[in-house]
């Protein structure tokens, strides 16, 4: 069974912000994620974990057909 609540976290507690019809006294595994959370924040974050290429070229974005493929660089 998966059931998706929401909920509100006190800093000590998790409480569902709605009723839950869920056993009592009974232990649950749950996945927190923020749905406040931007996708592009989230994909700036993981840009973050890549590693740095000091020899990376600083014009490689605006010219990737150049440093790829070899054609001429644009203006």
């Amino acid at each position: 069974m998966t059931t998706t609540l929401r909920v509100r976290f006190d800093g000590k507690v998790i409480m569902p912000m709605e009723p839950a019809d869920l056993p009592i006294g009974r232990e649950f595994e749950i996945q927190v994620s923020d749905p406040l959370k931007m996708p592009l924040q989230e994909l700036g974050e993981l840009l973050d974990q890549l590693p740095f290429d000091p020899d990376m070229p600083p014009d490689a974005a605006a010219q990737h057909d150049h440093y790829l493929y070899g054609t001429p660089k644009h203006p």
